[in-house]
C-alpha cells in the first residue's frame, strides 16, 4: 500500500525572491533534460523551481530520466513528484544543475546557505558540466560581498579549524545557528557549519580551507566546469 505523501507538500518555500526570474531560468533548464539523462539535482528555491518544471516535462512528453539528489529536501521533493532517484554509488551524472549564493565574472561561486555545499560538490567534480542557476541579486563583482564561506566541520575540531580559519586571513568565524531548533545548524552528516568573513578570495583558498584537519568541505567552488544561466 503506498503512503499519503501528503507531508512532503509541507517542504515547499514559504517565500521565494524574485521567482518571476528564476522561473525563467527554470524553463531554461527543463528543456535541455532529454529521455534517459541522469541528472544531478541541486539544491535551494531556484533548484527546487526546477525541479517542478522537469517533473512537468517528464509529464507532459513521457520522458525518463534519473535523479541525484543533493540533499533531503530535494530527494523528499523527488519522491512527492515520482522522479526516480539514485546515489552516486550507483550512477554518475551526464550534466548537474543547482543554484549559487554568488558568483564572480570568472564563474567563482560561494555555495552553501542550505548546508549541502558536500553534495553539491560531489555532484559538480562528476559532473560534465553543471548549469548554475542565478537570478541578478547573485551576481557579484566581488566574490564573498554579500556571504561569508560556509565551512562544514567535525564538530570536535571547531576550535582548531577556526584557527586555522583566522591563519588563512578570515576576519571572523562564527558557528552557523539553527532557525527552528535551539543551537547550531547540524548537516545531514551530523556536523557544523562554520561562516568565515573573507576580504580576499584567491584562487587557492578553497584548497586551503579543506587542507585543514577536521575540514569535511567548504562552500567555495573555484575551477569547476560550469556555465552560469540566468535569466
Amino acid at each position: 500500500m503506498d503512503w499519503n505523501k501528503e507531508i512532503l507538500t509541507k517542504i515547499d518555500f514559504d517565500k521565494i525572491n524574485n521567482k518571476e526570474e528564476k522561473e525563467k531560468v527554470a524553463l531554461k533548464i527543463a528543456g535541455k533534460v532529454q529521455e534517459g539523462d541522469v541528472i544531478g539535482f541541486g539544491s535551494g528555491s531556484t533548484s527546487y523551481l526546477t525541479i517542478y518544471a522537469i517533473a512537468d516535462k517528464m509529464k507532459k512528453e513521457h520522458i525518463k530520466i534519473t535523479a541525484i539528489p543533493t540533499s533531503y529536501e530535494t530527494e523528499m521533493l523527488c519522491h512527492y513528484l515520482q522522479i526516480p532517484t539514485a546515489t552516486l554509488l550507483e550512477q554518475r551524472p551526464d550534466w548537474s544543475f543547482d543554484g549559487a549564493d554568488e558568483v564572480n565574472e570568472e564563474k567563482w561561486l560561494i555555495k552553501g546557505r542550505g548546508g549541502a555545499m558536500y553534495r553539491e560538490k560531489l555532484n559538480i567534480a562528476n559532473s560534465k558540466i553543471t548549469y548554475v542557476l542565478v537570478d541578478s541579486s547573485k551576481i557579484v563583482e566581488k566574490l564573498g560581498s554579500h556571504f561569508d564561506v560556509p565551512v562544514e566541520v567535525e564538530p570536535s575540531a571547531i576550535n582548531h579549524v577556526k584557527e586555522e580559519l583566522m591563519l588563512l586571513g578570515t576576519k571572523e568565524v562564527n558557528i552557523r545557528k539553527a532557525v527552528s531548533k535551539d543551537g547550531p545548524v547540524i548537516t545531514e552528516k551530523g556536523n557544523i557549519i562554520l561562516d568565515a568573513k573573507f576580504e580576499n578570495i584567491s584562487e587557492h583558498l578553497e584548497k586551503d580551507i579543506k587542507s585543514i584537519t577536521g575540514v569535511i568541505e567548504s562552500g567555495l567552488f573555484i575551477g569547476y566546469p560550469v556555465e552560469i544561466i540566468s535569466a
